[in-house]
């Protein structure tokens, strides 16, 4: 079964690229994509601009509205997602656990809805 892994961090404390901390987390990412390539679970993922950068459209009726920003303030915003193979909740959830993201924010984990081909 597929499941998406939504990883939320806390924007209003953000890590300065290539500290020393910074350089630490990416290192972290990668050996979690090393496990899940060698364990046959990673199906795509990719990292997320920031807030900052993201647009919000509502189409109402015939009239398109766009926002700047998130549609939700929340203190945790959308970083990234990993899309994984897992044969359970449980096991995705331990996989999830193993995101270096569910150490310093947290991981959504969510199945895939398998629309049946018509």
């Amino acid at each position: 079964m597929r499941y998406a892994l939504l990883i939320y961090s806390d924007d209003s404390q953000p890590i300065e690229p290539g500290s020393p901390e910074a350089d630490q987390i990416m290192q972290d990412y990668f050996a979690f994509n090393t496990y899940l390539t060698e364990k046959g679970a990673h199906l795509g993922g990719e990292a997320l601009h920031g807030v900052d950068t993201a647009t919000t459209i509502r189409v109402r009726g015939s009239e398109a509205m766009t926002t700047d920003g998130p549609f939700a303030e929340t203190k945790e915003q959308l970083g990234g997602f990993y899309l994984i193979e897992a044969t359970d909740l449980d096991e995705a959830l331990e996989i999830a656990a193993r995101c270096p993201g569910s150490h310093h924010g947290s991981i959504e984990v969510r199945p895939v809805w398998e629309v049946p081909q018509a």
